[in-house]
């Protein structure tokens, strides 16, 4: 008993009455142990308290856990605010689980109340906004705004008008605990200033606290304005036992003085509003931030001067952004009305926000909203700030997009498509579409309409305003060719185009399951525009290869003449997208370039490209290479260089395509315990077990001397997969990652990246390198044959980077569906 009453009261060194308290058991053991029952003190009730009497007539000896958020409607409900509701609101939700909760004189549950008194800043708008926000994350209150009991109303402007403060007010100044100050705003800055002049504790000292009736009484008789205050014990000291926080303590009087309950012109200030209000609805626990924690002495005082029970206090730490100050606007979207317009899943904000300063102890990070009520404890609430990561955020709300059936992502993608394209709002079909083709990648409702307003655009206009990786490509030469190429097929009606009437065939298979994967195979008919296109351009490459080797890079080379990108989806649902829109006339509020559009502008493309460009380094013949050689050994003087040879024509070792390179994600890392070269990781690289549960590979690397294993730890990587798994040091390793780097004269390495892989790139995906068929060459090598054979070690000497950083094979980037993987390190080697 005496450990609980140090949670569930503190202690306060005055003479006030003390309050008895009992413990309320439950099925949920110690996660509800700081939400305890109290029965009130009884108060002497006369026509002269009567509220006093009120404010405790639904109480009893039973009294179940009752929690509460309470707002104040100055604005949208910020990200800190929602945390604070939701863990409100979780043990809430434990309370009315509990059989032995039920049948209290008040209900356990979750009470909404707004905190309206600042007139200047309250609006209607703004409550209706956060309650529209607690409603779109699935916050439902028990009691609030909407609600008619015997303890309301729930906003505070509405309690004001029942006396309920003043009346209060007036009992405290009957009981000795409270009186009123005629003290004029002069004199308390003169106070003020001469405490600071000392050095002092900025408090207020008045002369009216021991004033005499008759001289208050004359003070009101000429007409002074005054202010009702507080009169803090003597030598008092307030000590809480906070949740979360621990012991926390103040020296009343010194710190906070005599303080304001009703102002002059009848107004009743914040904290005795809200102990008032605690106190009269059965508060049991109050969970918010730790900016509230200076407001807890007075509203301590206040409570214990009624002879009410404390709740419990749990004060959580701020909520930072990147850069470790307090989050606000300039760190982006904070709001829970913008989080909903970016395409965020309420259940996934419910599950990042829980995450934002608790952990249930394992490394499970995805909860659905019953397992949060099921798992939510207090007690393992911590004390250090929380770093808001929009990153992690983004990662949660792609892995509860996953777990949704394709038709719920359709209705979340339409309404987002209503909301940025009005027009296109009620074409259900098209949400299905640019949802089956950006659901691989997708960590929101938003970014399938930003990906068809990407694929919808053509960004051909010249050749300086290219990208650096696509002006790379063009600047090896072959781009013209193949463009000129292109714009001749097509005006010559060569080209296969996409037919609006038979797009489904391209976007579901036969039994009508829509096509997520690329390398699925569409449903074929009487004119199938996928295949037609791969066999078009099949024999479009043999030509060009008969007058350049244009044909090594076709796949890019085409895939940025006729989209405009280096990257992306399958090229013939993008251009079938841009046909499904146009031929039915679809209003949207972007760009769309039709295929004839496309054409004509990539005519005016390719005259920007420099006239030096625009063809290959010519390659001297082989025999003359054989002549020139010669040459150089019988006069040496002349010496005569051959231009560069394509590396893959060259290439005599293994295929790439035996190595199984994956994109990974690493969800822990630690330091080993026994090397000190070591850092152990655990990586996702999408496999499962029997029962479909995420299945992470643990995997050793040397990169302690480059990073710290917090550096790592949530950050998308390329692993290497078909590595035997063996021990390092005792560490279980099965898997590579995959990193660049470069080296000094004594063939010491100076530098070690990771490679970086796109952000959009899908967790489990195999990259691929352009002219290298992954499918023709075969699956991936088996892990014993790879070491065997010595597989990777012939391999490394053609894994480089090139001189943007871009991680090669034979000079072909490393790409995913999000696009080519990137590092910092030019001219490095791969490994």
């Amino acid at each position: 008993m005496a450990a609980y009453i140090l949670l569930g009261r503190s202690i306060l060194t005055s003479a006030f009455t003390s309050t008895s308290t009992r413990t309320q058991t439950s099925k949920f053991g110690n996660r509800l142990r700081h939400v305890y029952s109290a029965a009130p003190t009884d108060v002497k009730s006369s026509s002269s308290n009567s509220k006093l009497a009120d404010l405790f007539k639904n109480r009893g000896d039973k009294v179940a856990p009752r929690l509460r958020f309470a707002p104040s409607p100055t604005g949208s409900l910020h990200v800190g605010g929602a945390r604070t509701a939701l863990y409100n609101w979780l043990l809430a939700q434990q309370a009315k689980l509990e059989p032995s909760n039920q049948g209290a004189v008040l209900q356990p549950g979750f009470v909404l109340r707004v905190e309206d008194t600042d007139q200047a800043r309250s609006t209607k708008e703004s409550e209706e906004s956060v309650l529209a926000d607690l409603k779109w994350l699935g916050l439902i209150w028990e009691e609030g705004p909407d609600s008619e009991t015997n303890i309301g109303p729930y906003r505070q402007s509405e309690r004001m008008l029942t006396g309920l403060y003043q009346e209060l007010a007036d009992y405290l100044i009957s009981e000795g605990k409270a009186y009123k100050c005629f003290l004029t705003n002069e004199e308390l800055d003169a106070m003020k200033a001469a405490q600071e002049v000392d050095g002092s504790n900025v408090r207020t000292e008045s002369p009216w606290r021991e004033a005499s009736e008759e001289d208050v009484q004359k003070a009101i008789d000429e007409g002074k304005e005054y202010t009702i205050r507080f009169k803090v014990p003597a030598n008092s000291r307030v000590v809480i036992n906070d949740a979360v926080r621990g012991t926390v303590s103040w020296d009343a009087e010194k710190t906070v003085g005599d303080f304001v309950l009703l102002r002059s012109n009848g107004m009743p200030v914040y904290n005795y509003c809200v102990a008032v209000d605690d106190a009269n609805m059965g508060i049991t626990t109050v969970i918010r931030a730790e900016e509230h924690l200076t407001n807890t002495v007075r509203q301590v005082l206040i409570l214990d001067a009624l002879g009410a029970t404390r709740p419990t206090y749990a004060h959580c730490s701020l909520i930072l952004g990147q850069d470790k100050q307090k989050l606000s606007k300039r760190h982006g979207a904070t709001s829970c009305t913008q989080f909903k317009e970016d395409g965020f899943l309420p259940d996934a904000m419910i599950n990042y926000l829980s995450l934002l300063g608790w952990n249930d102890g394992t490394d499970n990070e995805i909860f659905t909203r019953d397992e949060l009520i099921e798992a939510f404890e207090l007690d393992r609430v911590v004390k250090s700030p929380a770093v808001f990561d929009e990153d992690k955020l983004r990662w949660i709300n792609a892995q509860h997009l996953k777990r949704l059936e394709m038709s719920e992502v359709v209705t979340y993608v339409q309404e987002a498509l209503s909301s940025r394209h009005s027009g296109a709002g009620d074409d259900l079909k098209l949400a299905e579409l640019i949802t089956i083709l950006a659901r691989q990648f997708m960590d929101t409702t938003v970014a399938p309409v930003e990906n068809m307003e990407k694929v919808l655009g053509y960004g051909l206009t010249s050749f300086d305003n290219l990208s650096e990786d696509a002006k790379e490509m063009v600047s090896k030469g072959y781009f013209y060719n193949v463009a000129k190429g292109l714009i001749e097929s097509f005006e010559k009606n060569e080209l296969p185009l996409p037919n609006a009437q038979t797009i489904d065939r391209l976007f579901y298979d036969k039994d009508s399951v829509p096509i997520i994967e690329d390398s699925e195979s569409s449903n074929a008919g009487a004119y199938d525009f996928a295949e037609a296109y791969k066999v078009h351009m099949k024999q479009f490459s043999k030509d060009l290869a008969k007058v350049s080797k244009a044909r090594n890079f076709s796949i890019l080379l085409l895939r940025l003449a006729l989209t405009g990108e280096m990257s992306g989806q399958d090229v013939t649902k993008q251009l079938a997208l841009v046909e499904y829109i146009t031929s039915k006339n679809i209003e949207v509020n972007c760009d769309v370039v039709p295929m004839n559009s496309r054409i004509e502008t990539l005519k005016s493309f390719i005259e920007t490209i420099p006239e030096d460009l625009r063809a290959p380094p010519k390659e001297e013949p082989k025999q003359a290479k054989k002549e020139s050689e010669k040459s150089v050994q019988s006069a040496p003087v002349e010496l005569v260089v051959a231009a560069p040879t394509d590396p893959l024509e060259s290439y005599e070792g293994p295929s790439v395509a035996a190595l199984d390179i994956r994109v990974g994600e690493v969800k822990e890392c630690k330091n080993h315990e026994e090397a000190d070269r070591l850092l152990c990781e655990v990586v996702d690289v999408g496999e499962v077990d029997e029962d479909g549960n995420p299945k992470y590979r643990n995997i050793a690397s040397g990169l302690r001397e480059y990073y710290n294993p917090e550096d790592i730890v949530g950050r998308k990587v390329l692993v290497l997969c078909n590595l035997k798994a063996r021990k390092l040091v005792g560490f279980p390793s099965h898997g590579m990652l995959l990193c660049a780097s470069s080296k000094e004269e004594n063939g010491e390495k100076s530098n070690v990246q990771l490679i970086s892989v796109p952000s959009d790139a899908k967790i489990g995906e195999r990259i691929t390198i352009p002219d290298v068929n992954f499918e023709e060459e075969g699956m991936p090598m088996a892990e014993n044959k790879i070491g065997k054979k010595k597989i990777l070690e012939k391999l490394l000497p053609s894994l480089k980077t090139s001189k943007y950083g871009v991680p090669e094979f034979c000079e072909r980037p490393f790409m995913t569906s999000a696009g080519v993987c990137t590092t910092s390190i030019n001219d490095g080697t791969v490994g």
